[in-house]
């Protein structure tokens, strides 16, 4: 059996950044993720300037392409504008490689199936133990399911429901377009053109608001992409858009469970005005990790529950509660 002084389950931003943290201040971590990396993860990929700032890199540093947006094109229920703004985007087959091969811990392509807690620590699979571990497997995360969804459910309510797709395509726009509220949706839909000739389109909803309309995300999308193609922006392209699920930001979460800690999309941390889930996620790996290092408590108040400003002081709420 492989022994550490942390477990970390899922090897994305939260547990990568978890991670990097504890090896820097001596801790032997071994980080376990069901995927191989490089992996493809659908993304919109926001990348907030305080990303940086949380990683100690400028955006001039990091070594792989970025796109840099200086406003947003905007429509609200058919009426347009521009927003000035300072955004990013990244592609995250690029980010989350980049930000493992920082950690200096110990990977392991490993899919988790039994976690075993006892008064020593935790044993996962027979396989690893540590006498502390960490869940940051995304909404899905096996520490979460086994070790604190028994106690604490997650709030429905809080539940987005996203359709998106990746692709190269020679890009006809770079403008970075979001669209609000189209078609009685409580969401947004956005046209994101990334570096290297790679767009990322998607939308994405309140999954309650979609039950209470008696309707569903598809049908949105097909809007959607109804609306890309008069536009003809993608002549010819045979969308085949994936789902997946998170959660946004709670008023009340619980962050830990005696010395199991949950972060970033596995305690549900995406911000409430774009439910955007990077930059949260990596300062929620460095918080649990100065917990752990100091053996202060895990608090998370200092992240903010909002990814761009100018959107909330525009009085734009994408995802009202």
């Amino acid at each position: 059996m492989e022994k550490a002084d942390v477990l970390i389950v899922g090897a994305g931003p939260a547990g990568s950044a978890c991670a990097r943290r504890l090896v820097q201040n001596g801790r032997k971590v071994i980080l376990l993720d069901k995927s191989n990396f490089p992996r493809m993860k659908l993304c919109a990929g926001w990348i907030t300037p305080r990303v940086f700032h949380y990683l100690g890199i400028s955006p001039d540093s990091y070594p792989h392409s970025l796109t840099r947006f200086k406003k947003f094109h905007i429509s609200i229920k058919g009426f347009s504008f521009t927003l000035p703004t300072n955004q990013f985007a990244i592609r995250r087959i690029e980010f989350d490689q980049w930000l493992l091969e920082q950690t200096g811990a110990d990977f392991r392509q490993h899919e988790v199936h039994t976690i075993e807690a006892s008064a020593e620590g935790f044993e996962v699979d027979g396989l690893f133990s540590a006498p502390i571990l960490v869940g940051a497997g995304g909404t899905n995360c096996p520490v979460y399911r086994k070790l604190f969804q028994p106690i604490i459910p997650r709030q429905e309510d809080s539940l987005i429901v996203s359709l998106e797709e990746e692709f190269l395509s020679e890009v006809k726009d770079d403008r970075c377009r979001l669209w609000f509220f189209e078609n009685g949706l409580s969401g947004y839909s956005w046209y994101v053109p990334k570096q290297v000739g790679y767009v990322n389109v998607g939308i994405g909803a309140h999954q309650s608001s979609l039950e209470k309309n008696n309707t569903n995300l598809r049908s949105h999308w097909n809007s959607f992409i109804e609306r890309l193609n008069k536009e003809n922006l993608f002549p010819g392209h045979d969308f085949q858009p994936k789902g997946h699920i998170y959660y946004l930001r709670d008023k009340k979460l619980v962050t830990r469970l005696g010395n199991a800690f949950l972060v970033g999309d596995s305690l549900g941390l995406a911000t409430r005005d774009m439910g955007e889930g990077i930059g949260p996620a990596i300062r929620s790996g460095q918080l649990a990790a100065d917990s752990i290092i100091d053996g202060n408590s895990y608090q998370i108040e200092s992240i903010s529950g909002h990814s761009i400003p100018s959107l909330v002081e525009s009085g734009i709420r994408v995802f009202p509660k």
